[in-house]
């Protein structure tokens, strides 16, 4: 098994991945072998630039792939180390939206303020309490 190094790769089905690499010649038939391979988008909003990371492959569970060499375009290494770094943070959390300026983007852990059985309850009773005060002209 060759080194490892972390490259994007264009894939003849058109799908652009960035991965963990290490080739390995197999009887003169190089074979690509890719770790933990995901999809990254650049989504630029009024906010600023955001990387967001999903899996290459939804249902696997598996985290090593292989792939034959004549089943690439091209592929890159990638020295970037805000990259890796976003890739790695990916790794060690699930489904994480990076801001390209090192801040922490809001996802759907944060921001939660009420389940909807109490929201219904406040908004009941603020309904309740308006009704019962009399209007002043």
């Amino acid at each position: 098994m060759g080194e490892e190094f972390h490259a994007v790769l264009k894939l003849i089905t058109g799908e652009e991945i960035f991965a963990l690499v290490s080739v390995d010649e197999n009887d003169g038939d190089s074979i690509i072998m890719l770790s933990n391979p995901v999809i990254m988008k650049m989504i630029h909003g009024p906010h600023g630039q955001y990387v967001k990371i999903r899996p290459w492959l939804e249902l696997p569970n598996e985290d090593l792939f292989l792939i034959k060499y004549d089943k690439i375009i091209t592929m890159s290494e990638v020295n970037d180390k805000n990259l890796i770094r976003f890739y790695t943070r990916y790794l060690n959390e699930d489904d994480v939206d990076i801001e390209l300026d090192g801040k922490v983007t809001l996802n759907d852990k944060m921001g939660f303020l009420t389940t909807v059985e109490d929201a219904r309850e406040s908004l009941e009773n603020i309904f309740k309490n308006n009704i019962d005060k009399p209007n002043n002209p």
